[in-house]
This record gives C-alpha cells, structure tokens and sequence, in this order.
C-alpha cells in the first residue's frame, strides 16, 4: 500500500440580567483599551500579574484552573498582531520593532526550518542523501528553482502546516503568559500563495482542491487576529526590492515574476484582506519607500478594540463572558495542539504528487529513526547529552523553535 503524505478599552459590561448567584460569571470581555507603547506603560504603574504558566513543560488543566484564572493575565497589549504584504515589503524589519515597542513576543515567518528541526537542533535536511525523491525536503529555494517538481504540492501544503502550527503557539503563549504576539505572515492569508501557484500552473486543481479541504478544517479552531498591518507596495517596486536584497534564490528564479506577484497583490487585496476586516483591525501603509514606524505606533495605539454592540464582529473571537471559557481555551492550545494537528489528516488520495512508494515511506521511516535525537524520546537521549537519572516523564508539547527563515 503506497505512504500518503495526508493533510490527512477593558469594557464593563452592564448585564441586566444578571445574578450575583452566577459565581462563574466574570465581567471581563476582552482587552478592549488600546495597546500601550513603552512611553506610555513607563509613565503609568505596572499592573501586577501572576508570573507566565511554563505551558511548554506544563500542563493547564481544570484543577489549575481553579485558582489560575486566564483573564487575570491579560491586559491592554494582550493582542495578536500580524504584519502581512507581499515579498521583501519590510515585513520582518517592522515586526522586531512593533514587538520591542510594544513588548510582545515575534514570532518569525513560518518556514520550514521550523519543520525540519528537531528538538535538538538538528535539522534533517542532513538526511536528503539517504532519502528517495519523494520524501526529500522541498523548501522555497527547490520551489524557487523547479516550481513544477512533483514536490511543489507537497510544498505548500507543508507551508500551510507550520503556519497552522505556529499560531497555535501563538494562542497558547498569549493566554498561558498574557504576553501579546507579533508574527511575520500568518496562517490566514497562507492561500494567497496557493492562488499563485495553481495561477502559473505549478499545482494541479486536485492539490488545490485538497489545500482548502485542509484549511476548512482548521482555520476555525483558531482565534482571529486582533489586527493585521498590511505593508502595501506595486509589483515593480517588490520586484525592485527582490533584486536589491540579493537572495541568489530569488534573483534567479523566474518564479517571482509580473504575473505570479501580481496575482498574490489581487488575492491579498480582494480577498483575505477583505475577509479578515470583518474580524479584525485593519491598517494599510504604502510602504514603497519603507515608513515611518513611529507613525504606525501611534496609529495602534489609537485604536480602542471596542465593540459597537453586541452583533458588531470585530474581534467576536475574543468575547468570552466566563472564565470557564478562557481556561477552555487556554487549555485546547496549550495542551491540545495535538489534537488540533491531527485535523489536517484529509482523507484524499486523488492527487497523485502527493502519494510516495510504500518503500520510500518505508525508507524515510528508518532514516528518520536513527536521526540524532530521534532515537529515543526527547529528554532521554543520552548520547545528545540528556541526563536520564530521575526523570519520569517526556517534553509533553511540540511547539516549533523561534527559526529565522534563511534564503540563499
């Protein structure tokens, strides 16, 4: 049988109706003030809060709920915020310093060096050697070079994955610690990418197909954004900005062309920047000649995060009325991440550039086993320089290292 790679203003409300009886019920809504620059937080008195939950090495669940309460966690900078826009459009430069400003976590791009490295830091791009074609790493510079390898499909699927699994990370982190997030790109606009290459060509509609039955599954566990900073800049422009930054990969490709940036500007524009509005804040800057980020600052923080009424949708995601909510949540993305991965096991078998020989699966298996730090589970490989004496337990959640995506 053949291996199949499967995608297999904090706001008071008065409730009327209220009972002090509801003991479970908190007031608490969301974190609906504006978000605090590091002038503004150094000119007021601190909050204080409980220390982060360690939620890489521990678990949150219903008896630490009890006394560990999620909302006293959050406050004003307790956001999601991702910087999105087209290639070399200064996405990462503005993410570090919205970040430092605002004292959050960055979250770099989801690449797949995020995928490919274990918990020890070893990356099994090492093992290609060993490895048949079909379960070899196939990263943006082997797309870049030969878009229409039978991998390409496989690809970006993968891309999807460790975007899915990235926010998850970032859920978790913002409501185990309170600590907001800043990412570079995020797993809702992933499709724009997937619209570019079924455009050109370089993914059958079957790929396509099995892309947004994966997508459908997984993209509603998730919490939207609270808002999305779009870096806006015209074809020529990024074209211009590709060839100035000089990734050999990029400069030679014939991938990054009119027609394939073009249509990642129209799917951005017309499409997930228009879905995502209706959810979260939005802000667009021309960034053709970069901008002024003490601007963008300053526009953040003018915004409230308030709801109009109660049928307003922006930031519907974040409106929980009982603590029990917010442990729930906190719990399904500190805990559950695998659960929440195995929803992109889409039972398809109908796009054959997905499907690998049963003895390269095999093959890839055996390789993968004897990978350092893969023969034991994580915390018990000696020969990696774990200690073994008095430990009873494995590193209990899989959350992707902090990789920096590197070109060539």
């Amino acid at each position: 049988m053949a291996g199949v790679f499967r995608v297999g203003v904090i706001r008071i409300l008065g409730n009327q109706n209220s009972s002090k009886l509801l003991s479970n019920r908190t007031d608490f809504v969301l974190p609906a003030r504006a978000i605090s620059g590091r002038s503004l937080r150094e000119a007021t008195t601190p909050v204080k809060k409980p220390s982060p939950w360690p939620y890489k090495t521990k678990r949150y669940n219903f008896f630490n709920s009890l006394y560990d309460k999620t909302t006293k966690r959050l406050d004003d900078n307790s956001k999601i915020i991702v910087v999105e826009g087209p290639p070399a459009a200064g996405k990462t430069d503005l993410a570090k310093a919205l970040a430092d400003e605002f004292d959050m976590l960055y979250l770099p791009e989801a690449n797949q060096d995020m995928y490919y490295t274990n918990d020890y830091g070893y990356n099994y791009r090492k093992l290609d050697p060993q490895l048949p074609e079909s379960v070899r790493s196939f990263d943006i510079p082997d797309f870049l070079a030969n878009p229409r390898h039978c991998l390409a499909g496989t690809f970006q699927l993968r891309q999807y994955i460790v975007k899915y699994s990235q926010y998850i990370d970032a859920l978790a982190h913002l409501l185990s610690t309170g600590q907001g997030v800043v990412l570079d790109r995020c797993v809702y606009s992933d499709f724009v990418f997937i619209e570019a290459m079924f455009n050109d060509g370089y993914i059958s509609k079957e790929v396509r197909s099995i892309y947004y039955d994966a997508r459908k599954c997984t993209i509603t566990e998730l919490l939207k954004p609270h808002l999305i900073v779009y870096l806006d800049l015209p074809v020529d422009k990024v074209m211009k900005n590709i060839k100035n930054r000089g990734y050999t990969c990029e400069t030679k490709s014939n991938v990054l062309n009119t027609k394939y940036l073009s249509t990642i500007e129209d799917v951005y524009k017309l499409n997930y920047l228009k879905d995502i509005s209706t959810n979260s804040e939005l802000l667009i800057y021309d960034w053709s000649d970069k901008g002024d980020i003490e601007v963008v600052v300053e526009d953040i923080e003018r915004i409230t995060f308030s709801r109009r009424d109660d049928h307003d949708p922006k930031c519907i995601d974040w409106v929980h009325y009982n603590e029990e909510d917010w442990a729930t949540l906190r719990n399904t993305y500190a805990d559950k991440k695998d659960d929440l991965m195995r929803y992109l096991n889409i039972p398809r078998f109908d796009a054959p550039e997905l499907i690998s020989d049963a003895e390269d699966v095999h093959k890839f298996i055996q390789v993968m086993g004897e990978a350092p730090g893969n023969v034991y589970d994580p915390g018990y490989n000696v020969a990696m320089g774990d200690s073994v004496l008095f430990r009873t337990g494995i590193m209990r959640r899989p959350t992707l290292p902090l990789i920096e995506r590197c070109l060539s």
